[in-house]
């Protein structure tokens, strides 16, 4: 925009010019081509003058959320909808259980135990005791197999980082144990509850330890990381560990890249304290993941099944000679779990859940009914437990958590939210569109009943398609308030997730990336064809590779939306791999340091493709200071480029948290407020249209 030039939100608005950044041209020449990088500076969280410009971002967005007269009410609002008491989904430990609650009213959640189905729930640890600092949080990890200690980690803002500790349920008192700040893949009791395995992802890779009450954390035993049958273990190669549930075997799993298009699995044997770790499965580019039950290795796996199927394993012979016990379906596997001596598998029919169980012996013992279109957690528990926990949902109905008899196949509430959200006010159904190559796409939609479909209505988007990942139908107190302010939502389901097993996921890798964008715009032009909204009423909004999504969204097709609000984002796409945890997606994306995988990435980076003169959305950046798995530089820089180059006059603005970070853990007064600043920005820049004079 011109230099000096006055901003116009909708809602009578107004701003100066955004904040004054420095333009310090970079060139880089990759392959042949000439790439010019003007607020290379900005990548530099730590110096003065990037401090000063996020200080100038931040006072220049607050100017705008004073200025919006629906900010009380959406905050007023999300503050009913957040302080409500949760839970997750417990952890048995025979008669006891184990979970995490929210009293409403509470910023964090702390860790409780239950002694017995019908017994009062007891407070062990609250983060609250440890720091005043209302985004400390706790997560808990493992309870020991006589349920007296329990292993939880402590986390500062969202970090990725944490610190493991150990809590002794009998003397109520932490032990002086404590593994230091860290990206933990996993933690877990050894059998004998003396002990932690615990996998630290470090820059060169990830390394399994155990700890044994008492000892120095740099005398912790090395016992997997550092190479296997030759092959020498990187940075992109993740390892999490887990002990069966007979405490037989440790298993080691080992992820190679994210997502992980190759899984290795070995197991060592406890009752022999000198033995080395054998193969389930190792060297095949297949994804494996297994339980050990009654003596045998039961393994879901895409290997020549694209879809999944679970076979019983024997670790002396290839995949190809085990046997079937669920074959392939024309709905993919998205979990299984073994509970009661039953595998129950969750699969995806048309992305809403279906869980059906299963014998040992492949045999078909019943489903598990859900009420209506929603997701559902696999049914955990452990494979010896008579009963076991699930948790379903949808963008229209909180998270219940049931306890399932796995004898009987009857079900009862375990905890159920008290949220004023009236559930038969709303609809969510399902459509399918078609993609500009013709690919069939589902989408859900969601609203008040009776809510107009004239094009007059906002409507709120949003989308990920990327990493395997699906996206169900979930309960966010931002979409319900959306909805509630007598807006549309709608969530289509990509191609880059696993809502149609690996095919789907594969169809937008590398450099079939368009895809996901083409399928996302399609998505917007069926919405706006069939009424339900039009471009001035029309948001979205998506968070890291759904960051990328926005991105693209704005570069692409800016005349499609209204507003947009892009977190936690990837948007440099030539150079996303040189920062925090970006070397782990090369295998999802490729990287500008390969020449035929440079020539697509430069032609969708979003960064890349800004062009001066562009008429450009409303966009609001979202990001956080703590974030150390994509680097708020995306963020900052894209933010500089916009408020320079568009022509629109429309607010570009970024909200910088000090606070937050990729990973859950903040306080739910700061989710209110930074959920009240993006609903005020998206509701606003939708709202009709100034008149031109």
């Amino acid at each position: 925009m011109a230099a000096g030039q006055a901003i116009h939100g909708r809602g009578a608005i107004t701003l100066p010019a955004p904040p004054d950044a420095e333009v310090i041209p970079v060139t880089d020449e990759t392959f042949g081509t000439k790439v010019v990088d003007n607020y290379r500076w900005l990548e530099d969280a730590n110096s003065p003058e990037t401090k000063a410009f996020i200080d100038a971002e931040n006072a220049y967005t607050a100017r705008y959320m004073e200025q919006a007269h629906i900010r009380p009410q959406i905050a007023d609002d999300l503050d009913q909808l957040e302080h409500v008491t949760t839970w997750t989904v417990p952890i048995a430990r025979g008669n006891d259980l184990f979970f995490q609650k929210l009293l409403a009213g509470e910023d964090q959640a702390s860790i409780y135990a239950r002694h017995g189905w019908t017994e009062k729930d007891k407070r062990l640890i609250d983060p609250a005791q440890f720091s005043r600092d209302p985004n400390t949080s706790v997560n808990l990890d493992d309870v020991s197999r006589d349920a007296t200690l329990v292993a939880y980690e402590m986390r500062e803002g969202g970090s990725d980082e944490t610190t493991v500790h150990v809590f002794n349920v009998k003397t109520g008192k932490t032990l002086q144990d404590e593994l230091p700040s860290a990206n933990y893949l996993s933690v877990c009791f050894t059998p004998d509850g003396r002990g932690l395995y615990y996998a630290r992802m470090d820059a060169k890779g990830t390394l399994l330890y155990e700890h044994m009450w008492g000892q120095r954390t740099s005398h912790d035993r090395l016992l997997f990381g550092h190479e296997f049958r030759g092959e020498e273990l990187g940075p992109s190669d993740l390892i999490q560990a887990y002990v069966t549930d007979d405490a037989r075997y440790l298993v080691v799993e080992v992820d190679r890249g994210v997502p992980a298009k190759r899984v290795d699995i070995v197991f060592r044997d406890l009752t022999k304290p000198d033995s080395y770790f054998d193969v389930l499965v190792w060297g095949l580019e297949s994804r494996f993941s297994a339980i050990y039950a009654k003596g045998a290795w039961y393994v879901k796996t895409d290997y020549k099944a694209p879809n999944g199927r679970i076979l019983e394993a024997d670790p002396g012979i290839m995949p190809d000679a085990w046997t079937t016990v669920v074959p392939e379906g024309k709905d993919a596997i998205d979990e299984f779990n073994i509970v009661g001596n039953k595998i129950y598998v969750k699969r995806l029919d048309d992305v809403k859940t279906e869980t059906t169980a299963y014998t040992l012996d492949g045999k078909a013992a019943g489903t598990v009914n859900y009420d209506g279109i929603g997701s559902a957690t696999v049914v955990q528990g452990r494979s010896t437990d008579r009963y076991g926990f699930y948790s379903f949902e949808s963008f229209i109905a909180p998270p219940t958590i049931y306890r399932l008899d796995t004898l009987t196949g009857k079900t009862e509430v375990f905890a159920q939210p008290k949220v004023p959200f009236d559930t038969s006010q709303y609809e969510l159904k399902q459509v399918f569109y078609t993609s500009k190559d013709g690919t069939r796409v589902p989408m859900f939609i969601a609203g008040k009943r009776g809510l107009k479909q004239d094009g007059t209505e906002r409507l709120l988007m949003t989308g990920y398609g990327g990493f395997d990942l699906s996206e169900l139908p979930e309960w966010k107190p931002v979409y319900a308030e959306w909805m509630e302010e007598g807006g549309w939502f709608a969530l289509p389901n990509l191609r880059g997730g696993n809502e149609y097993g690996e095919r789907w996921h594969e169809q937008a890798m590398f450099e079939k990336k368009q895809n996901v964008f083409d399928d996302w715009f399609a998505a917007a032009e069926y919405l706006i064809a069939n009424k339900y909204t039009s471009t001035s009423h029309f948001a979205i909004m998506g968070r890291s590779n759904g960051g990328l999504l926005m991105g693209a969204s704005i570069t692409q097709r800016p005349d499609l939306f209204a507003a947009v609000e892009c977190g936690y984002p990837l948007l440099d796409m030539l150079r996303y791999q040189k920062f925090e945890e970006g070397r782990l997606w090369t295998t999802e994306y490729g990287s500008a340091e390969n020449e035929k995988q440079f020539a697509y990435l430069v032609k969708y980076s979003p960064y890349q493709n800004v062009k001066k003169g562009t008429a450009y959305p409303a966009v609001f950046f979202f990001t956080g200071a703590s974030d150390t798995r994509v680097d708020p530089l995306h963020a900052r820089k894209m933010t500089a480029l916009l408020q320079a180059d568009s022509s629109s006059g429309r607010p570009i603005l970024l909200h910088y948290s000090v606070a937050g970070g990729h990973s859950s853990g903040v306080s739910v007064g700061q989710e209110i407020e930074d959920g009240t600043d993006q609903l005020t920005f998206l509701w606003t820049e939708t709202g009709q249209p100034a008149k031109q004079k």
